[in-house]
C-alpha cells in the first residue's frame, strides 16, 4: 500500500499548486491528488514489470548466442541462473500483477535501451557476479538477489529516473519510496506460495483514503488561518519573505496536528520536518522545526489539540 509518508508528500504537492495557482476548484484539485496516489501504484507494478522485462532481455541474449553461426562451448551451455529465478517466475504468474499490467496497459515495450543499459548495470554489480558463480539454489537466495537489485541497483539507476521523469509529471519523486513497497512486497513472497498471492493494496485501509482526503481539504480551507498563525512566530521576518513552500508544509503540519486526534504530535512534527529536507529550501527543516514547536505549544495552551486513543490522552510532547 502507498505509505503514509508518500501520501503526505503527494497532498503537499498537491495543495502547494493549488494554492499557487488559484486557478483549480477544490475538487478538481483533490481529483488530480488522488490521480498522482493511483499513478504511485501504477509505478509499483510498473517497475515490477522492468524486472520481468529484463530478465527477458537475457533469455534473449542467451538464445542469440545459441544460434551463432560458430557458438562456444559457453554458448552451448549458459548460465540460467538469472532467467531461472523462482522470485521472478512467481511475479510472472501472478494474477494480481498480470491483471493490473493488461487493464492499465503498462509495458516497457517502447524503451528497449533503458533494459538493454539495466541488464548491463546488472551485469557488472559484484552481487549479481556473486549470485550467479554461487552453486547454491534456493527460494530464499533468489529473493533476496531479486530484492538486492531493486535496492541497490534499480534505486540508483540515473537514466530510469530520466526516463520516468519523460513519461509522467507525477512520476518525478516517487521511485524511493514505491522501490520500498516494492521491497516489502517481494520479501513476503514464499516459496508455497501459489499465482494468486495478493499484491500491495493501493491503501492499506478506508482510514488512510479518508486521511489523504481530510488532509487535503483541511489545509486548503484553513490555510489562511494557519498562515497568520504562523507569522505570530517568525520573529524579524516578513511572512512574505518565508519560502511558500515552507509556508505550506507548515500548514500541512499544523492541520494534520489539529485535526486528526489520533496521530502522536511528534509523529506529525517528525514526518514534516522529514519532508522539508526534500521540498524546501537548504536548511528550511531547522527553521520549519522552530516555528512549528511554539506552534504546538500554543494551539495546546488555546486547547487545539487534542489527542485520544492508546498512549496519546495527556500527550505533552
Amino acid at each position: 500500500m502507498i505509505s503514509r509518508r508518500l501520501l503526505r508528500t503527494k497532498t503537499l504537492q498537491i495543495c502547494y499548486a493549488y494554492l499557487k495557482s488559484g486557478g483549480q476548484t477544490i475538487n478538481q484539485a483533490e481529483k488530480e491528488l488522488f490521480f498522482s496516489i493511483q499513478k504511485s501504484y501504477d509505478l509499483y507494478h510498473y517497475l515490477l514489470l522492468l524486472m520481468l522485462d529484463v530478465v527477458d532481455y537475457a533469455e534473449s541474449r542467451i538464445e542469440l548466442a545459441k544460434n551463432k553461426k560458430m557458438p562456444t562451448y559457453d554458448d552451448l551451455n549458459p548460465n540460467t541462473k538469472f532467467i531461472d529465478n523462482r522470485l521472478i517466475q512467481a511475479l510472472r504468474e501472478n494474477e494480481d500483477l498480470k491483471k493490473y499490467l493488461n487493464d492499465q496497459k503498462l509495458s516497457w515495450t517502447n524503451y528497449p535501451e533503458l533494459i538493454k543499459g539495466l541488464y548491463n548495470e546488472i551485469r557488472e554489480s559484484e552481487f549479481y557476479k556473486k549470485y550467479m558463480e554461487s552453486t547454491t539454489r534456493g527460494f530464499n537466495e533468489d529473493k533476496k538477489f531479486i530484492v538486492e537489485l531493486y535496492s541497490k541497483v534499480v534505486i540508483i539507476y540515473e537514466p530510469l529516473y530520466q526516463n520516468l521523469e519523460e513519461q509522467s509529471i507525477f512520476w518525478n519523486d516517487d521511485v524511493e519510496f514505491v522501490v520500498g513497497m516494492i521491497v516489502k512486497s517481494l520479501r513476503a513472497f514464499k516459496a508455497s506460495d501459489n499465482q494468486n498471492v495478493r499484491l500491495m493494496p493501493l491503501f492499506k485501509n478506508e482510514e488512510d483514503r479518508d486521511f489523504v482526503k481530510r488532509l487535503f481539504r483541511k489545509a486548503v480551507l484553513n490555510h489562511k488561518e494557519n498562515e497568520e498563525l504562523i507569522s505570530q512566530f517568525i520573529k524579524n521576518w516578513d511572512v512574505e519573505r518565508v519560502a511558500f513552500m515552507d509556508i505550506v508544509v507548515m500548514s500541512l503540519a499544523i492541520t494534520e496536528m489539529v485535526e486528526f486526534s489520533e496521530i502522536p504530535v511528534k509523529v506529525s512534527l517528525d514526518e514534516y520536518i522529514e519532508i522539508s529536507k526534500y521540498y524546501s529550501t537548504q536548511k528550511s527543516n531547522i527553521f520549519i522545526n522552530g516555528i512549528l514547536d511554539k506552534t504546538v505549544e500554543h494551539l495546546k495552551e488555546q486547547g487545539k489539540i487534542k489527542k485520544v486513543g492508546r498512549g496519546l490522552i495527556g500527550e505533552v510532547n
